[in-house]
């Protein structure tokens, strides 16, 4: 009873940890979840009938994963189970490969243990799965995984494999399924990730003729015997005798979710031969292999290492112009989560890889994390049934010289200059940040880029967000800008990099350089002098100028 309850229990969780229902129409959900089946048996056809992995495992295992959330969000859309994937082979399996439940969490492998006895942990190896039947000692034959039912023969190739023996000391039917891997001495999962394991092991297999150097480059895991003992330990000491000692090595007993923990995060860390994506749990007790089927059964699961790549879906995608008019798209996901980081945003660096990549909302794409920290975008995994058209801003509209102003489109650009200003490279303003400068700008009080020197304590403390305490430091911060020497002013400002110039104590002395003079300093070249000249003589540039002189800022 305590088994069936927890096994309840987990069916009815996982979908409350899946990701939000889409805000999807009927017809648009069939759109979509038409697209995603079609993308998945894609990826079965290239896998099973073809020796290659066009997606990561992970990602893969994702995918499936969001397809079975979003029938549950749309259950009026009844869609057969499973129906994409490619012809599996013609070999019938003696029985059958059940696959794994995946525990989304500590909280779900907890319940998967609550009630269980004889517990067992092992890796989950990264390869391809694989059935040896032996007869009266000998091989007679190697079926692929397929579709948990049939396979492909694999035979002829596994007779160069020399960790697959061709002869066995025992006399009975014995029927033995594991994974085929590539060899990784010392292999961390942690820091080299699966990479292309798993496809070089699938592409080998499915070769007409496997030459002797791959062969070797193979390895087996005997994950179980399905025909052997009803005990684990039986089983174990049978995989020794026959010679597959690793594979019993790696199969130790667990008792409770901490030891389980244990071991997850040991061979994450630690050094394995071969490629792993998770552990696998069992119970040492299991029903006779005649009764297994093509499905997920109660007594295994799987518990994956963290992931090293998110599928995450765009929720939109925003355009950033910076201070000097660079414009980054910035793509809004739904939160993800990456080494224990919540993943809600992501840069794609210049609009001219969101032009390349062409990424809409509703799209998915591969998420990874640069030295562990920095939310990369690694690509686009399928695109949205729905293509809605987005308007990118003009390249030529923005530059160093634009948006000195909050007018229209200027939004961006106008804030980037603001926090410039006041941060380390500029003014260095105590208690003033992004956060400071959009309050002010929600609530209408700077209509330019130095409006704020005329802001008062009790129009501050008036301010929404600003409390009387608060208003009288920002504007004492404020004050003390007027006492900032000129050469922090023109960099705050936004002048551009002038190398070895002198940039002297006053404004008019600078104005009245050409670009030839600006040219004779080291570390200044035509185009920088030009940028030089145009920023002294834009008209924008020249009214804050004078707006600083008014305010009595030295130099101006």
């Amino acid at each position: 009873m305590q088994r069936w309850i927890a096994l309840l229990l987990y069916c009815f969780v996982c979908p409350l940890l899946a990701a939000p229902c889409p805000d999807w129409s009927t017809s648009r959900a069939g759109a979509e979840l038409a697209s995603l089946r079609q993308q998945l048996k894609d990826w079965d056809r290239a896998y099973h009938q073809q020796g290659r992995s066009p997606i990561s495992d992970e990602l893969y295992d994702q995918a499936r994963e969001r397809l079975q959330d979003w029938q549950q969000c749309f259950p009026q859309l009844t869609l057969a189970p499973r129906a994409d994937l490619g012809p599996p082979g013609t070999h019938a399996h003696p029985i059958a490969h059940t696959g794994l439940h995946k525990l989304r969490d500590e909280a779900t492998v907890q319940q998967w243990l609550q009630g269980r006895s004889e517990l067992w942990i092992q890796p989950k190896v990264d390869g391809v799965a694989v059935t040896l039947h032996y007869r009266d000692g000998r091989l007679q034959q190697a079926i692929s995984r397929g579709d948990g039912q049939r396979g492909q023969d694999w035979t002829a190739q596994t007779q160069l494999i020399d960790a697959i023996p061709q002869q066995l000391a025992h006399n009975d039917e014995l029927i033995l399924q594991g994974e085929l891997y590539w060899r990784l001495p010392g292999h961390v999962q942690a820091q080299g990730g699966t990479g292309t394991a798993r496809n070089q092991v699938a592409g080998a297999m499915n070769r007409h003729q496997l030459d002797a150097a791959t062969a070797a480059q193979i390895g087996l895991f005997v994950w179980d015997w399905a025909n052997g003992p009803s005990s684990m330990g039986a089983r174990l000491q049978g995989l020794r005798a026959f010679g597959f000692t690793d594979s019993a090595e790696l199969t130790l007993p667990i008792t409770d979710l901490t030891q389980a923990r244990q071991w997850r995060e040991h061979w994450y860390r630690h050094p394995l031969p071969f490629a792993s994506d998770g552990v696998v749990l069992r119970q040492g007790k299991r029903p006779p292999g005649s009764s297994w089927a093509a499905e997920p059964p109660q007594w295994a699961a799987a518990w994956k290492y963290p992931l090293s790549q998110a599928l995450a879906q765009v929720r939109a995608v925003h355009f950033q112009i910076g201070r000097s008019g660079r414009i980054t798209p910035v793509l809004q996901l739904q939160p993800v989560r990456l080494e224990q980081r919540s993943i809600q945003r992501v840069s794609l660096g210049s609009l001219q890889r969101w032009q390349a990549l062409d990424i809409r909302p509703g799209d998915q794409v591969a998420i990874s994390l640069a030295g562990l920290t920095i939310p990369r975008l690694d690509g686009v995994v399928w695109r949205s049934a729905e293509r809605p058209l987005l308007a990118s801003p003009d390249p030529a509209a923005y530059h160093a010289l634009s948006c000195w102003q909050p007018s229209p489109g200027c939004a961006s650009q106008f804030s980037a200059r603001l926090v410039w200003l006041g941060g380390k490279q500029g003014l260095q303003l105590a208690g003033v940040g992004p956060g400071t400068w959009d309050k002010l700008q929600q609530a209408g009080k700077l209509p330019n880029l130095l409006a704020w020197l005329d802001l008062e304590e009790a129009e501050l403390a008036r301010t929404p967000g600003f409390a009387a305490t608060r208003a009288r430091t920002l504007q004492q911060s404020f004050a003390s800008a007027r006492r900032r020497p000129f050469a922090q002013w023109l960099k705050a400002l936004g002048l551009p990099a002038s190398g070895a110039a002198a940039l002297g104590t006053d404004w008019d002395t600078l104005a009245a350089r050409d670009a030839r003079a600006w040219d004779a300093f080291n570390g200044i070249g035509p185009q920088r002098a030009a940028q030089l000249v145009a920023f002294f003589r834009h008209p924008d540039v020249q009214a804050l100028r004078q707006r600083l002189h008014a305010a009595g800022v030295a130099g101006f």
